[in-house]
């Protein structure tokens, strides 16, 4: 009586050897798949380096700091505990997360009204509101700073603190407000006009309707201002650089590089925890900041 044969005792399936044609079609396709990445790596490397080398540089001893090594030798990570010890640095983060969250809040919320009207309104002199906007993105801040800082300082005495910067945002922003606009031009206006069937008034229509369709428009011109805010160095200088309490990040961090300017590490260790906070935001907001970006050029 024949035995039958167990599974395990069929034979194995035979592999077929690489052939020189076979690894020359390998290679042709991982030299071709660099070719087409090349520039991408380059510019991913142009932008990585430089910050592999803060973070290397901030994890140094005070003496390696001074050398030309590249890695450190012993990882000091007690770099960044010293740079939070600094007197004045945790009063820096909490006015940069006044200015930059407060002003991020305002800037969105008056924002938004404006450039809803300016995309769905039809009224007399839409077109020449349009153009105020545009000609205020071309209008650099130095421009009006004299007038500006007379106004804030003398009349309104708030010379010393980040109060003459954090208002004007309640007021709108020219680059917000087009940016927002350009986005809302992509939302149908049959969902308005339904909703208006509906009893919705202009006020509830945004509200309910415009709201949620325009989240990664909204969410690109709050990263924008966030960041704009976060790394604002001329306007702490101009307003609050005669009162310590009232100094940001970027600006306090000028005054921590002189105090250490021999202490590379440290300053290397501060500039990451200035940046941290940013790339943070960033990676965990980008699939809504790209969107928002992308569909803001669908309609003009």
């Amino acid at each position: 009586m024949t035995r039958l044969l167990d599974k395990t005792d069929a034979p194995a399936p035979a592999t077929a050897p690489r052939t020189p044609a076979s690894r020359t079609a390998r290679r042709t396709a991982l030299l071709h798949w660099i070719a087409v990445h090349s520039l991408g790596v380059a510019a991913a490397l142009f932008f990585v380096l430089p910050f592999v080398f803060v973070v290397l540089t901030s994890l140094m001893s005070d003496q390696q700091a001074l050398t030309r090594d590249l890695t450190p030798n012993t990882w000091e990570w007690d770099n960044y505990a010293r740079v939070f010890r600094t007197d004045g640095f945790l009063v820096w983060w909490r006015n940069t997360l006044l200015y930059a969250g407060a002003g991020t809040v305002l800037t969105v919320v008056s924002s938004i009204p404006v450039a809803y009207a300016l995309a769905k309104f039809r009224f007399r002199g839409r077109k020449l509101s349009l153009m105020l906007v545009i000609s205020m993105m071309m209008l650099p801040p130095q421009v009006v700073i004299i007038p500006m800082y007379l106004f804030w300082a003398k009349q309104m005495d708030l010379s010393g603190t980040l109060w003459p910067l954090i208002i004007p945002m309640a007021f709108g922003d020219a680059f917000s407000i087009f940016l927002l606009r350009q986005f809302l031009l992509t939302i149908p206006n049959e969902y308005l006009d339904a909703a208006k069937v509906d009893g919705c008034g202009e006020l509830r229509t945004l509200i309910k309707v415009v709201l949620p369709m325009a989240k990664p428009g909204i969410a690109a011109i709050a990263l924008f201002q966030f960041f704009a805010a976060w790394n604002d160095y001329f306007g702490p200088q101009i307003y609050a650089s005669e009162n310590p309490a009232a100094w940001t990040l970027s600006y306090g961090l000028e005054s921590f590089k002189g105090a250490h300017h021999t202490d590379w590490n440290l300053t290397m260790a501060a500039t990451v925890l200035v940046m941290a906070p940013v790339i943070a935001v960033f990676f965990f907001a980008q699939k809504a900041f790209v969107e928002g970006v992308t569909l803001t050029g669908v309609k003009g």
